[in-house]
């Protein structure tokens, strides 16, 4: 049966979503159109690409995430690097080591360009920035007629960089047209879990998933510390990990596969192997357990007649 899967955002805790790929795969499911923010676009990018949820498995586990955290001119010096990296170029990272990464991966499948997805018959993809300049949600491709840009010949690896650019983290992307600048950064902070983005008016022909990752709300969960970096990272945080469930209508939550994440932070780029693999098999056991309990002819019954 085909599915349109929609990925939530949320850092390395991103991982878990391998393992329910590959679950989905394995009870027979394939994939039509996909759509993620922030870390979810990179999932979405690569399943879009042609990788098998086994693939994606083996590459976030033996990922270094380190590898991300690339300091720019002032990031080294001791101190006031950070800070004065953030002044000069608004993020204490640069986010291009995400770009490469995903471009690598994306190439070895022949993708680079939204344009080339069309050897995959009816295979769409969409990822989703936020404009902070404009204050707007950016959908890739769809959106960047709005700055002159031809989506068909924008490389994929540049939007999810746009997607993931986590504010003060990493330096957000600038677009430059008709003598404007927009920042670009991560989708998150206006829509992190963008369940809607596939829906139709009438009846569905096959159903839309969510991904999402539920977050320790622990509230003896210990801030990084309490230095100026760190409090970026908890405000950071806070912002894109809220808790949004309550807020599901039923019509969304019912078709929701939360995946628990087992405490891992959306910044923990240091994450070792072993938790990798802990978020992938809860990953994997939350979508079994999903699709156990799933009926697309109940959902469409209750809330689509």
């Amino acid at each position: 049966m085909k599915v349109d899967v929609v990925f939530q955002g949320g850092g390395v805790k991103a991982i878990a979503f391998a393992g329910g790929i590959q679950a989905l795969e394995e009870k027979g499911y394939t994939f039509n159109k996909v759509a993620g923010t922030s870390a979810g676009a990179i999932t979405a990018a690569l399943l879009c690409a042609g990788y098998s949820g086994k693939e994606l498995r083996e590459i976030m586990i033996n990922m270094d995430y380190r590898k991300f955290l690339r300091n720019s001119v002032y990031g080294d010096i001791p101190l006031v690097g950070n800070a004065m990296e953030l002044i000069r170029s608004k993020g204490f990272y640069d986010g291009r080591a995400i770009e490469e990464w995903v471009y690598k991966l994306l190439k070895k499948k022949g993708i680079i360009k939204f344009k080339d997805l069309g050897m995959y018959e009816g295979r769409t993809l969409k990822i989703i920035a936020a404009d902070v300049t404009k204050r707007n949600i950016v959908i890739i491709p769809d959106d960047l007629k709005k700055y002159g840009i031809e989506p068909s010949e924008f490389e994929i690896a540049k939007a999810v960089r746009m997607s993931s650019s986590i504010p003060f983290f990493f330096k957000p992307v600038k677009i430059k047209y008709n003598n404007n600048i927009s920042y670009i950064v991560d989708g998150g902070i206006i829509s992190n879990f963008p369940i809607w983005i596939f829906d139709v008016r009438d009846t569905p022909m096959w159903p839309t998933f969510g991904f999402k990752l539920k977050t320790n709300t622990n509230k003896n969960m210990n801030s990084h510390g309490k230095d100026l970096f760190s409090y970026f990272i908890d405000v950071v945080e806070t912002m894109i990990d809220r808790n949004e469930e309550e807020y599901l209508p039923d019509r969304n939550a019912v078709r929701t596969i939360t995946i628990n994440t087992a405490g891992v932070r959306t910044t923990e780029f240091n994450i070792s192997r072993k938790k990798c693999i802990r978020l992938c098999e809860s990953g994997f056991n939350s979508t079994n357990e999903f699709l156990n309990s799933w009926s697309f002819h109940d959902y469409i019954s209750k809330y689509r007649v």
